[in-house]
């Protein structure tokens, strides 16, 4: 059983689980949970919009020690393989987008912000920041995209059964890595992707084009492949999807 944490409102979940790990090493599996957050982050600064009491936001914190800092992608993989999973129980045509968005079918229902704690060449803590979009109906923020679970099959959920069912979801995927089943997470990751079959329009700094999903490296670099072949790799931000 994971030690929980409820708040009924903080700044960020992620932001009051380290000051939990401040006080003295936490337990693994560790959850903040809060009803809101009054400055929820996502990648790159993005603000997360969440409508109090209406979504399922939290952190969790792993210490995957044996995992190299230049592999540290897999632990992205594996959180968001977690919440396609726990998603999948509830609607279909959920996917990742890379690097670790949650969309289901065009429609972002899940952002997550992975923190990784570098001690030498190895990961010393990972807190996973995680928010799922489940009761809220209207969007008032600039995200383009946003859906929720509701939206989508008109029932409401219950924020805590639904971590319940991601905890589980997530230790199984944390135990394959610890067993040394690195290469099926990435594997299991690639196959989940959105927009993996099929060339699609992206664009980078030289302009628009066309092209399909050809690999993920163990980096979490994405590498397309062009029509006539030619192959370009990115770093998350030197490309973008288009619609």
């Amino acid at each position: 059983m994971s030690q929980i944490t409820y708040l009924e409102e903080t700044e960020s979940t992620t932001k009051a689980l380290r000051e939990l790990m401040t006080r003295g090493r936490v337990e693994e599996g560790a959850v903040v949970m809060a009803g809101f957050q009054t400055a929820g982050r996502g990648q790159v600064g993005n603000v997360w919009e969440s409508e109090a009491g209406k979504n399922l936001t939290f952190s969790v914190v792993i210490y995957p020690e044996t995992v190299p800092a230049n592999r540290q992608f897999v632990l992205s993989q594996l959180t968001a393989l977690s919440v396609k999973e726990t998603l999948d129980a509830y609607t279909d045509g959920i996917t990742v987008k890379w690097p670790n968005d949650i969309y289901w079918r065009d429609q972002k229902i899940c952002g997550m912000l992975i923190e990784n704690d570098l001690c030498g060449k190895t990961i010393y803590a990972t807190i996973a920041g995680i928010g799922i979009n489940l009761n809220q109906t209207v969007f008032r923020g600039d995200a383009p995209n946003p859906v929720s679970l509701c939206s989508i099959t008109g029932l409401t959920y219950d924020p805590g059964e639904v971590l319940d069912r991601f905890l589980s979801i997530f230790y199984k995927w944390y135990l394959r890595l610890l067993k040394g089943e690195e290469s099926m997470i990435r594997q299991s990751y690639e196959k989940v992707l959105y927009r993996k079959e099929g060339f699609y329009p992206y664009a980078d700094e030289q302009g628009a084009f066309e092209a399909r999903i050809k690999a993920i490296e163990p980096t979490g670099h994405l590498v397309l492949q062009l029509r006539d072949g030619s192959e370009r790799t990115y770093a998350f931000k030197e490309v973008s999807y288009v619609k």
